[in-house]
């Protein structure tokens, strides 16, 4: 099984005392408030691509793309359900097909407690 997603770690050695703070409460999240305010994402969505992951994409991969990147998402929250980058993508293209509303007040609800339960891992 070939893994291809980033995920940010506390151990990092490049990380100082300050840097840690911020991933340990998410705040390195915080800029992309700013890309919510200009439009450029939502709060809810698949979390934006990286450039590095696109050649790995298989065709069904892109429809996660339907929708405008969100900071949170179905995958988000349910990360302990994911076994690898392919079931988050699936995750994401499930939430594609389903994103109402109410789905995405649930998914923010639902986003605080995870955040605060997996400190640094979002």
């Amino acid at each position: 099984r070939r893994e291809i997603g980033v995920f940010k770690s506390l151990e990092d050695p490049r990380v100082t005392a300050v840097g840690r703070f911020i991933r340990t409460w998410n705040l390195d999240e915080l800029p992309n408030l700013l890309n919510v305010l200009r439009g450029e994402m939502s709060i809810v969505g698949p979390r934006p691509a990286l450039d590095y992951e696109l050649p790995y994409y298989k065709d069904w991969f892109f429809r996660r793309f339907s929708v405008r990147p969100g900071l949170t998402g179905l995958w988000q929250v349910k990360r302990a359900d994911a076994e690898d980058f392919d079931e988050m993508i699936r995750m994401d293209v499930d939430y594609t097909e389903q994103m109402s509303v109410w789905l995405d007040l649930k998914l923010i609800a639902l986003t605080i407690p995870s955040i605060i339960r997996e400190k640094g891992t979002f």
